[in-house]
């Protein structure tokens, strides 16, 4: 005779025990609870490495310019990059979501933050209404796979200021036969050369200390009044697995650059060029300090120029100073250079 107290177990279809615990469901990624895992260690102590990461990461934001250039020129290259940290962010959130550690992801919130004050700004539309004229900056590539694509591209901008870098010797006949409908004001000087819709006058090379020109300055005297420009192109860049990340002469010239522009006497002053670095480069800052950049005023994103294939980095550049006022940015369509050109629009 069964007891009273007895519990019956009664069997579940199929053989089952209805009396075995309920397996727990697992929950984001498969993941249980946050609570200690199978060697005892709690949420706050484990993904400790993750941790350490992402606080390099910030340091690296918050004090990119202490970054020495004395070894390869490392601080340059980093800062010509700098964007590209926040990718950190994402990257390392998926592991410390895998380790359940608390620790990981306050560290993150470290870069996430410090990323947000330097880049969050370029990230919003500030684009504004029409303005008075439009100019145009584009290193048309001494290899141009296709330079009437490139003079199409120029002309269907619209703008009515167009500078140039890296003009070869073989290629300024066409460019100045395909644009001269369009801007029947040009001159070349070197490797770079201006093209305009309005009077250009006054044209002065500027010594960028490398031997050859590869700068000038000219004033274009549009309805509102004369506007000093300066059409550039910076010396390159170089890696190199004995020197690093070579850029002393690039430095040379961005200081002799910097000196003419702030010589300059006419008051709105504009820069065109590609100047192989980028406005976070502190070794630019002999120009970045006394001009302001049109993407990072009115543009819509980072406005990344180079490689066309694939932009990495903005050093294509166009900044003013004196008043002028950048109401848009942005870069056009991709044609035979390994350089996307770059617009802006201002009002006077």
């Amino acid at each position: 005779m069964a007891q009273a107290d007895r519990t019956e177990r009664i069997a579940a279809p199929g053989g089952g025990d209805d009396s075995a615990p309920a397996a727990r469901r697992g929950g984001f990624l498969g993941v249980r609870h946050w609570g200690r895992d199978a060697r005892g260690s709690g949420t706050w102590r484990r993904g400790l490495l993750i941790a350490v990461l992402a606080v390099l990461t910030a340091a690296l934001l918050a004090f990119h310019a202490r970054l020495p250039n004395s070894v390869g020129n490392l601080g340059s290259l980093l800062e010509t990059f700098l964007p590209w940290l926040g990718l950190a962010v994402p990257v390392l959130l998926v592991p410390a979501l895998l380790r359940r550690s608390a620790t990981a992801l306050l560290a993150l919130l470290l870069p996430a933050v410090l990323w947000t004050n330097l880049f969050g700004g370029l990230l919003s539309d500030k684009r504004g209404g029409p303005g008075d004229w439009t100019v145009v900056s584009h290193n048309v590539a001494a290899a141009n796979t296709d330079v009437p694509g490139t003079i199409r591209t120029l002309v269907d901008s619209g703008a009515q200021i167009v500078a140039l870098q890296e003009l070869a010797g073989t290629q300024v006949r066409s460019y100045e036969t395909g644009l001269a409908g369009a801007y029947p004001h040009h001159t070349v000087a070197g490797t770079v050369g201006l093209w305009s819709k309005y009077p250009i006058g006054d044209v002065s090379p500027v010594d960028l200390r490398i031997g050859w020109t590869r700068a000038f300055r000219a004033e274009v005297t549009t309805p509102q009044g004369p506007l000093a420009v300066y059409v550039a192109h910076l010396p390159s860049v170089r890696l190199k697995a004995e020197g690093g990340f070579t850029v002393n002469q690039r430095d040379i010239s961005a200081q002799a650059l910097g000196d003419a522009i702030q010589a300059e006497s006419l008051k709105k002053v504009l820069l065109l060029g590609d100047l192989n670095g980028t406005m976070n480069d502190r070794s630019l800052a002999p120009v970045t300090s006394q001009m302001r950049s049109a993407q990072g005023a009115a543009g819509d994103g980072f406005g990344f120029s180079w490689p066309a294939a694939f932009p990495m980095a903005r050093i294509d550049q166009i900044m003013s100073k004196g008043g002028l006022n950048p109401l848009d940015s942005r870069t056009l369509p991709r044609d035979g250079s390994d350089h996307l050109a770059v617009a802006a629009t201002y009002r006077y």
